[in-house]
């Protein structure tokens, strides 16, 4: 398959993977509280990357250690608990509208602190789509846009994402990306798993009908929409940009509207406008690879 085509393909098959974890956090979050939620995702992810750790172990060099903890903490371990957290006050389109901002902040730090030059083509590439995301997400939202304090979590989440992923495509790029998780995992993964055996976990589990449904949610989030798509994603931005890599969160409105069609909600001039425009955006930020390793 021509290599462009597939990152598109592989761009489209994560944002469905990830389109559908804020419902599969939700379904968590009627049980479990959002630090344990947070936890579950990475211990239960560590736990299905163990297989891999000791091929890992052999590829990772010392220059790696690092780059391996800054992507664990600020590209999985932090952000997993500001989403859980923000999505206890803040409705999926605004964290939709607000996710879609880390293409511009990988952009904005990557000419910043990481040497990189992207075209203008690639910056205008950058703004019309968050323009197409925007209108998308706020064509969807069935009630009144809320603001609160809430959505500077959703913020501090996408810069740290944006850092991870300017980490990866400069230092890290050498490193098969299966090992690159499965070493981030190992970090966090243990961390996770001390203080979530501190919390009432274990009683909430044992008394409440509905803990395993809860659990089951969580299990498929971690694996899946931890483990599996954190791998192909960083797959992605070693045969792409780390632009390009991050513009998966654009896609993820068009995924949350394919969701309510399936549920039986309409779609709109608007949503096809949106779509459009996000598509055109996408296409300009592939169009020059300009970033280096």
């Amino acid at each position: 398959m021509n290599s462009t085509y597939k990152n598109y393909f592989t761009l489209l098959f994560l944002a469905i993977i990830w389109g559908s974890s804020f419902i599969l956090m939700k379904r968590g979050l009627d049980v479990f509280d959002y630090k344990q939620v947070g936890s579950l995702r990475i211990f239960i992810a560590f736990l299905s990357l163990l297989p891999f750790l000791p091929k890992a172990f052999k590829l990772v060099q010392k220059k790696h250690y690092l780059p391996i903890v800054i992507m664990a903490i600020l590209g999985n371990g932090i952000p997993a608990f500001l989403f859980t957290k923000a999505q206890t006050e803040l409705s999926s389109s605004v964290v939709g509208i607000l996710n879609a901002l880390v293409p511009l902040f990988t952009l904005l730090l990557g000419i910043i602190f990481f040497k990189s030059r992207p075209s203008k083509t690639n910056f205008a590439g950058v703004l019309i789509a968050l323009v197409g995301a925007t209108l998308l997400t706020f064509s969807t939202m069935q009630e009144d846009l809320e603001i609160n304090n809430y959505v500077f979590l959703v913020i501090l989440a996408t810069v740290f994402y944006a850092i991870s992923i300017n980490v990866i495509k400069k230092y890290l790029y050498d490193l098969n990306a299966t090992a690159i998780t499965s070493l981030a995992f190992i970090i966090i993964g243990p961390l996770s798993a001390v203080y979530l055996f501190s919390t009432d976990f274990i009683a909430i589990t044992t008394t409440n009908e509905n803990a395993y449904m809860a659990l089951g949610y969580i299990a498929l989030l971690s694996v899946i929409g931890t483990s599996v798509a954190v791998i192909i994603f960083n797959k992605l931005i070693s045969n792409s940009s780390a632009i390009f890599a991050s513009s998966v969160t654009y896609f993820i409105p068009i995924v949350a509207i394919l969701w309510g069609v399936f549920d039986g909600e309409q779609i709109n001039k608007y949503h096809i406008i949106g779509v459009s425009i996000i598509l055109s955006g996408v296409y300009l930020v592939n169009k020059r690879k300009s970033i280096p390793r």
